[in-house]
């Protein structure tokens, strides 16, 4: 299904909001704008299989390029609107777009890019005049709303995170359907699991351009309910906006439940949020005492799968399974799990080792990257897949993750996972958000580092560090317990709430790096 089936039904419904501003999209105006859209890149040139970059806010415009794309068998990349001009242009170029839509409140970053994206044909800007760009509006305006005869089903083409490198691009295959045809596995599987449909009000907090608010937007839609964008995630105006209009189905990352729930009593209390059906999470690791408490606070009703950008296997738990097996993701609805030790040999039940999802073939590929896109394969079975995360299987096939295999810390010959710490952490009154990170250490090889963003209470000092320090003994192995403590005003995470490990660890690997080379000298 796609939005245009529902116009006769209920033309005037909103099929997108923002919730700050009121600023709203009906299904009639969103099929007709999508398919003007369509036309007039057409008419411009693109084809099936051409590439269609966006640089957006979490605008409703973000749904018109969504659907025209999908509705003309192009290729769509968003890109994070907080990158650097420089990173853009990397993901514009790698992506191969043709053809980039920019918002007018990105017009800076648009205009830099120009001279070091020269490949892209057409630039079009709306909600404002952009140099170098064309009027969106006036292309929109002087196109027939006229569907294309032939309207064949694109897909997104999006970038991982980056969180421990530059991002990468995940290219599946086109689907052989029309946009209208049965087929899509997300709309098919999600709504079904969570009971999507015409009666749905969606609040997505997280920005559009990563893939779950895109993609799970994009599945609403296509069953005829409302989504609410949030222009950014602040926990009381999130409550406000449940209340306001009455959400049936919400989205989250565990860092939202922590801010939430980090309110006062009296703050959380003041909102109705009985509307609340279904509370879903996902895209990073929850401490289980902060899932106890939401789901004390919500009810049963909070669900989670884990699954990545590739979208090479889903697992699936809800609140009745995870109280029985805290701290799990779940069993797999698509893919078979597959554990596997370094050599590639299958581990045993309840071993840690490398997660691959089995297919009946390898479901993507890393854009331009084939080295990425072999590490990503089982050495033997090369439709065995990961993103590289680490985890075990119990003796009822749920899967507990444990960390990515890129952040775990060996210190002394010991494999040391940062999340169990960073979880532990998380649950302090005086700790705002944390990250642990491994670094140089000449007689261990590594040692842990915590690096903390206190609350505003808090005094950041040796008097934290050991306070934390003793807090942690009392709850985890002694050996794992950090070795020093670093305080910052902010950690860098990405809008979707993933911590930027890559550029922490970058940041105190590099000033023991340089005493190293002064030594060597």
């Amino acid at each position: 299904m796609y939005p245009g089936a529902y116009v006769t039904r209920f033309p005037d419904k909103p099929a997108v909001v923002v919730a700050g501003t009121g600023q709203m999209l009906t299904y009639r105006e969103l099929d007709e704008r999508s398919a003007r859209l369509a036309r007039h890149l057409h008419d411009l040139g693109l084809r099936r299989g051409d590439h269609l970059a966006l640089l957006t806010g979490n605008d409703p415009q973000a749904f018109e390029v969504y659907w025209a794309a999908l509705r003309s068998g192009l290729y769509l990349t968003a890109v994070n609107r907080h990158l650097a001009p420089g990173e853009i242009s990397y993901i514009v170029n790698d992506c191969g777009a043709r053809a980039l839509v920019v918002s007018a409140r990105l017009a800076e970053a648009a205009e830099k890019i120009i001279p070091d994206t020269p490949d892209v044909e057409i630039r079009l800007s709306y909600g404002g005049p952009v140099d170098g760009h064309e009027s969106y509006e006036d292309g929109l305006r002087n196109t027939s709303p006229e569907p294309l005869p032939s309207q064949p089903r694109g897909i997104d083409m999006l970038y991982s995170s980056g969180t421990t490198g530059r991002p990468k691009g995940i290219k599946p295959p086109l689907p052989d359907r029309q946009v209208g045809d049965p087929g899509d596995i997300y709309t098919a599987v999600f709504g079904r699991l969570y009971g999507f449909g015409p009666d749905t009000v969606y609040l997505s907090p997280a920005p559009i351009y990563h893939a779950a608010p895109l993609r799970f937007g994009g599945v609403v839609q296509a069953l005829g309910g409302t989504v609410v964008l949030m222009e950014r995630f602040e926990p009381e105006a999130a409550l406000a906006t449940i209340e306001h209009y009455r959400v049936t189905h919400s989205q989250w990352v565990p860092t939202m439940f922590v801010r939430l729930l980090k309110l006062d009593e009296q703050v959380r209390r003041r909102y109705d949020l009985s509307s609340l059906r279904v509370v879903i999470h996902a895209a990073a690791p929850c401490p289980a005492e902060v899932k106890r408490a939401t789901i004390d606070w919500w009810g049963p009703i909070v669900h989670e799968y884990y699954s990545s950008t590739e979208g090479n296997g889903l697992t699936l738990i809800d609140t009745e399974q995870w109280l029985r097996k805290p701290g799990s993701v779940g069993r797999a609805l698509v893919g078979t799990i597959r554990i596997c030790a370094e050599d590639g040999t299958e581990l045993p039940t309840g071993e840690v080792g490398t997660v691959y999802f089995e297919r009946d073939e390898a479901p993507f590929a890393y854009h331009n990257d084939p080295e990425r896109t072999a590490q990503a394969r089982h050495p033997l079975r090369p439709n065995w897949t990961t993103t590289g995360d680490l985890g075990y299987l119990d003796e009822d096939d749920f899967l507990f993750l444990t960390d990515r295999k890129a952040f775990m810390i060996i210190s002394g010959g010991v494999n040391i996972y940062p999340q169990e710490i960073e979880d532990t952490l998380a649950l302090h009154p005086k700790v705002l958000d944390a990250a642990v990170i491994g670094v140089p250490d000449e007689e261990m090889g590594e040692s842990v580092k915590a690096v903390v963003q206190p609350t505003a209470e808090a005094a950041a000092g040796p008097a934290l560090a050991e306070e934390l320090r003793t807090y942690l003994r009392d709850r985890i192995a002694h050996y794992k317990v950090p070795r020093s403590f670093d305080f910052v005003d902010e950690l860098p995470r990405t809008p979707t709430g993933k911590l930027v490990k890559g550029a922490l660890r970058d940041r105190y690997a590099r000033p023991v790096v340089a005493r190293q080379e002064e030594k060597a000298q």
